[in-house]
């Protein structure tokens, strides 16, 4: 190892190969961050904006930027406890780690600067901040976890930031709160169960992360099956004074701006509930197995899953918002995380 270690500072070793840089920044793990500011920029109202594509395009770029400095920062742990990545196996130089996240996190501002002007570039500023300080200083410590959160918690802000309309920013962050908090939520779990993913960890850690993200689900999901009900209830009129028994009830006429008819009503709750079964589904289903045996393995295997969830709750959150369409084809993504994720871990 000191050997390999000792060309690669005098230049004779090849250059680093782009199937080495993927495992790097984890590529495919990418997949479950433009839900975020789709989720985000659905809840202000403008879910496909141009701004929009524009900083999914840059979060992207943040999010690859910390698995770099992740490795960067763990190049001495990883050496003991996963020596198999790129940075400790020698496949990757640390110094070449550390400027492929200042390059990507340039790339992450510069793209949000392009796309939203300096509004999307004020909001990707404290994004970048946590995730720097996350992966340098507090992914140790005791907020660590809340760090990470705050970080997701932000990228659906951000995305709810680059779909506000002129002067309305301020309203767009206020639509974007509650699933901001939801994707927030799910990561402090992710990130609960990520410090037993080499020792394992106690029954209790997978059982209560599972706790959370069953109440995260139902969280997402009752506000739209909430809403398909009141619906189906006042699409339908109270009898006039000349109606007859067994006549047909008679149907208000949809006003614009009145709440959505009640066949959209159910397609938003059916595609939100499917939306949260698959979250369950793909995650619940992991950490149970968690919970049966916390080894390090199924703990590992639990986080790996969390990261690939991320898609079918944002799916969720962007149907609840009404971007049933959009929501849809965010789902479509999720089969091909969970393939890609067999090839390259996303931990």
């Amino acid at each position: 190892m000191k050997d390999r270690r000792g060309d690669i500072r005098s230049g004779s070793r090849p250059a680093v190969r782009l199937a080495d840089l993927a495992q790097l920044v984890r590529a495919p793990a990418a997949l479950s961050v433009p839900g975020d500011i789709l989720a985000g920029a659905a809840a202000a109202g403008r879910p496909l904006s141009g701004p929009t594509l524009g900083v999914m395009g840059s979060s992207v770029c943040l999010y690859w930027a910390g698995m770099a400095l992740n490795d960067y920062a763990d190049a001495t742990i990883d050496a003991v406890e996963r020596p198999e990545r790129p940075v400790p196996s020698g496949r990757v130089p640390r110094a070449t780690a550390l400027a492929v996240a200042g390059a990507l996190t340039a790339a992450g501002l510069g793209l949000a600067a392009a796309s939203g002007g300096r509004r999307s570039f004020l909001g990707a500023l404290p994004l970048t901040g946590v995730i720097w300080a996350y992966d340098l200083k507090l992914k140790s410590t005791p907020v660590g976890a809340a760090a990470m959160a705050s970080a997701r918690t932000l990228d659906v802000l951000a995305g709810a930031l680059a779909a506000a309309r002129p002067g309305g920013a301020g309203t767009a962050l206020l639509r974007g709160a509650a699933p901001a908090a939801l994707v927030g939520a799910h990561t402090y779990t992710l990130s609960a169960l990520s410090r037993h993913e080499i020792s394992g960890s106690r029954a209790r850690v997978p059982a209560s992360t599972l706790a959370a993200a069953t109440t995260t689900a139902l969280a997402t999901a009752l506000p739209a099956v909430r809403a398909a009900i009141a619906s189906a209830r006042t699409r339908t009129a109270a009898p006039s004074p000349g109606h007859t028994a067994g006549a047909a009830p008679q149907r208000l006429p949809r006003r614009p701006g009145s709440r959505p008819t009640t066949r959209s009503a159910l397609t938003r709750a059916a595609v939100v509930g499917a939306g949260a079964l698959a979250y369950l589904g793909t995650y619940g289903t992991a950490q149970i197995r968690a919970v049966r045996e916390p080894s390090g393995e199924n703990v590992r295997r639990a986080v790996g899953a969390g990261i690939v969830g991320f898609l079918p709750l944002q799916t969720a959150l962007t149907a609840r918002s009404g971007a049933t369409l959009a929501a849809a084809a965010l789902g479509v993504a999720h089969p091909l995380a969970r393939r890609l994720a067999r090839r390259v871990s996303p931990t």
